[in-house]
Formats: C-alpha cells, sequence, structure tokens
C-alpha cells in the first residue's frame, strides 16, 4: 500500500470511527426507546467437533440453510430454504441430484438399542418434500418422501418407493421397492404405477433446474441487484396498448428476460375492432 492508499485507509477509519461514536451518542440520547441491531449468528456451513461439511461445487444450499457437521452432498443435489442437516454424532451422506426440500430436517443417531451405528444415508435423484423429518435412516435411489412425512431410526426406503405425504414410519421398517406406504403408523397402500416412477425421476430433474436459478439469484452482488431494482421500476407500468396507439415499442432489457419455463406462458387477450 503507497503513501496515497494509507492515507485513505486512515481517513476511511476516522470516519467509520466518527460513525460508531455518533451512533453510540444518539444511542445514549434515545435511552430504552432505542432499537439495537445484533448480528446473525448463523453459518450455512458450520464444523462440529473436527467434522467440516463437504458440498460438491455444482450443489446449492439455500442461504438460510444449516448444514452442520459430517455431512456430504453430491453434485446438482440442492438444500433448500430452512432445512436442517445435522451430522454431530454420526454422518450424513447425500448423493447427486436430490432435493431436500424447505425446513426439513436430517439428523442422525449414534447407535440404537442393539448398539447398531444409525448414520443417515440419502441416494441418488430423491425428492424429500418440504417439512419431512429424516432421522438415522437410508433412502435409496430415486426414491419419494412426501411433505412432513417422519422416517424414525433404521427405516431403509428402497429404490423407486414412495412415502405419502404426513406419514410416521416407525423404526426399522423397510418399504420396498415399487410401493406406496401412508399413514401413521405407516402401512402399504398400493404399488406404484410405471408413470408415477417417472414422475420421480422427473421430479429430481425439475428441482436440479430450479436450483440453478435459485443459486445464480442467490450470487448476485449487491450492486447488480440495486441496478436490477432500477431497471425494473424504470419499466414497470408502462401500458402496452397505449405505447401501441402512441406507436411507441418498448424493448425490454435482457437483464429482465427470464428463462421460458420459469414464467408461465403469457395469453393475449385480443380485442375487437370496429370498421366504420
Amino acid at each position: 500500500m503507497g503513501t496515497l492508499g494509507r492515507a485513505i485507509y486512515t481517513v476511511g477509519n476516522w470516519i467509520r470511527g466518527t460513525g460508531q461514536a455518533l451512533d453510540r451518542v444518539g444511542s445514549l440520547l434515545q435511552g430504552s426507546h432505542r432499537l439495537e441491531e445484533h448480528l446473525s449468528r448463523h453459518r450455512t456451513l458450520m464444523s462440529v467437533f473436527d467434522k467440516s461439511p463437504l458440498v460438491d461445487k455444482d450443489a446449492f444450499v439455500a442461504p438460510s440453510a444449516s448444514v452442520i457437521g459430517d455431512v456430504q452432498i453430491g453434485k446438482g443435489s440442492s438444500i433448500w430454504y430452512g432445512c436442517v442437516l445435522r451430522g454431530d454424532v454420526n454422518n450424513i451422506s447425500v448423493g447427486s441430484g436430490t432435493n431436500i426440500q424447505d425446513n426439513s430436517l436430517v439428523h442422525v443417531a449414534k447407535t440404537n438399542l442393539a448398539g447398531k451405528e444409525l448414520p443417515t444415508t440419502i441416494g441418488d435423484y430423491v425428492t424429500i418434500g418440504h417439512s419431512a423429518v429424516i432421522h438415522g435412516c437410508t433412502v435409496e435411489d430415486e426414491a419419494f418422501v412426501g411433505m412432513g412425512a417422519t422416517l424414525l431410526d433404521g427405516v431403509v426406503v428402497e429404490k423407486h418407493a414412495m412415502v405419502a405425504a404426513g406419514s410416521l414410519v416407525r423404526e426399522n421398517t423397510r418399504i420396498p421397492s415399487g410401493e406406496v406406504w401412508g399413514g401413521n403408523p405407516a402401512k402399504f397402500m398400493r404399488k406404484l404405477t410405471d408413470e408415477e416412477m417417472a414422475y420421480i425421476s422427473k421430479s429430481a430433474e425439475n428441482y436440479i433446474n430450479l436450483a440453478h436459478i435459485h443459486a445464480a439469484e442467490n450470487s448476485k452482488s449487491f450492486e447488480e441487484i440495486e441496478v436490477e431494482r432500477a431497471l425494473r421500476k424504470k419499466y414497470a407500468r408502462k401500458d402496452e396498448d397505449y405505447d401501441s396507439m402512441l406507436g411507441i415499442v418498448r424493448e425490454t432489457p435482457a437483464e429482465l428476460i427470464l428463462p421460458d419455463n420459469v414464467l408461465p406462458e403469457k395469453t393475449t387477450t385480443r380485442v375487437p375492432t370496429t370498421h366504420y
């Protein structure tokens, strides 16, 4: 850092220090009516004991999710907003292309009563619905766990099996491939159709694509967000019919054009014209 750089750095420190001092004086004058701001201690990835999460560079972990301890997340997988994956007393493994949706909880057990270790293993292209609880169990490739379902210690959900939303699967239950189980406690309901099995894979693919969009949005800098906000404000409330009458053509900036699979198709309403 040169002489000019050191001078600018010193002035910057002085300005910041002055601002902090003024803030303290203002807070003192406001007394008990002051509003105190506290920094959030939340960390998306957090080590515990000597274990740290290992997340593939192509995976998406939402900013409000918590991935703690001995957790591995594979390529193309997505951990959505509000999820907690806590690998403290044992390990959690999440394969490739799997989605664990908002507010779900994944935990482990050190051992069961028989002394068997109970990590949690989730395979490839698995869909786990919102607010599910997965505890010390195994979910094999291309399985589906519905919203709000609870899987207790030792449960095994085989490949192409489905747990219905809101179900409670008791300890050490094995759900065979191609079957739907549901209820409290969960029991066999019926066989999966070929279309439903194909839907499980399609659901995982859809979430891989959706995760790319959320990852791109979350990676934007503050400056990029402010520029987009200004552009949206500038181009908001433009009446296309009125513009057409005036002969004005407004082009949407490239920055605001989203992929076709994100927004629903726009329907055009034809206004009948009367000829005199």
